[in-house]
């Protein structure tokens, strides 16, 4: 994941000088999670270039460079650390194309790791990808694979909408499927840790059927795309996995086209319950698969807690919890 995301940084970098990479660490040492290696000695310290520790002037930076045609691809260097930036984000960068009637846009490209499972604690492991979705104008992104990760970015940066880039800090070494207490597996045994050199790209509105099934519908996305697969294989239930890659724009054709065929649905996501994503997932099936449910959509989520350190395995929704769920939703 990490050589895939660094790949489409540097194809974006040789095709179009105006795009160009910055944040905390992220020049001279690569980034904190190595995404960003190399490309300041390739593409020099005017387009590869770290900043102070100050996310509101990252954004605000970015903001000016994208009204100005540059393309600034930023790093928050955890998720958790992005709320001082949410005011550039909301008031302006989202904003700027219909308060300036198209006249400007801000083509910015906001990467940050996401999620926990690794011993984080409360300030590193936050998954705040619903606050973003609220907002209009922002597209919001969430890859669980390292395929999908590189042409996925490379549209968020082509594109001239702010595009907020959440990246799963668990999978960056591998595909995890929630047994913490077994070996990790690495991408080079995944088929989707196969990627292709060169430009390519995977529209942001479109999501995939990872696993086809008939009993019930799993909406999900990032790592919980492979605690899902993990679940299904441990409970039995013919489920079908939706991976929907792009929170917004969201595929809702994908959604009500599978709900509709397996009548039942469960949402599965890391981030707290109250008013997550899931929320807004299961006001939509509710609103375009009403006559087709045959059960109560269930969900499966993190708690309303801060995210713990000491009871990380009691807060992230394993697969024993996703295949209770599944459960509940065939007997619901």
């Amino acid at each position: 994941m990490v050589q895939a995301l660094n790949s489409a940084m540097d194809v974006m970098m040789a095709r179009d000088d105006t795009v160009v990479v910055f944040g905390e660490d992220v020049g001279y040492f690569g980034g904190v999670f190595r995404c960003t290696e190399g490309l300041q000695r390739k593409y020099g310290p005017d387009r590869a270039f770290d900043t102070p520790i100050a996310e509101a002037g990252i954004l605000a930076t970015a903001i000016g460079m994208g009204v100005y045609g540059l393309r600034p691809v930023v790093e928050i260097q955890f998720a958790d650390y992005i709320y001082p930036a949410t005011d550039q984000l909301v008031s302006t960068a989202a904003r700027l194309r219909y308060r300036s009637a198209g006249e400007f846009t801000a083509p910015i490209t906001v990467r940050t790791p996401c999620g926990g499972g690794i011993f984080g604690g409360q300030t590193h492991s936050q998954s705040p990808e619903a606050i973003f979705t609220h907002v209009c104008g922002l597209k919001t992104v969430i890859p669980s694979n390292p395929y999908d990760a590189k042409g996925l970015l490379i549209s968020a940066i082509e594109d001239d909408d702010p595009v907020i880039f959440l990246e799963p800090k668990r999978l960056y070494n591998g595909p995890f499927n929630g047994h913490h207490d077994q070996p990790v597996t690495p991408w080079t045994e995944h088929p989707a840790g196969e990627v292709p050199d060169g430009h390519y790209t995977i529209p942001l509105s479109k999501a995939s059927v990872v696993r086809p099934g008939e009993d019930v519908t799993v909406l999900t996305y990032g790592t919980m795309v492979h605690v899902a697969m993990a679940a299904v294989a441990e409970s039995g239930v013919d489920a079908e996995v939706v991976d929907l890659r792009t929170l917004v724009p969201v595929d809702i054709d994908t959604i009500v086209a599978s709900v509709t065929k397996t009548g039942r649905c469960a949402i599965v996501h890391e981030a707290t319950r109250t008013s997550g994503f899931g929320a807004e997932l299961s006001a939509l099936v509710q609103e375009n698969c009403f006559y087709s449910l045959e059960a109560p959509i269930v969900r499966v989520t993190g708690w309303d807690t801060p995210y713990p350190h000491s009871l990380e395995w009691e807060y992230f929704p394993g697969p024993r919890r996703v295949a209770e769920g599944l459960r509940r939703a065939m007997e619901g």
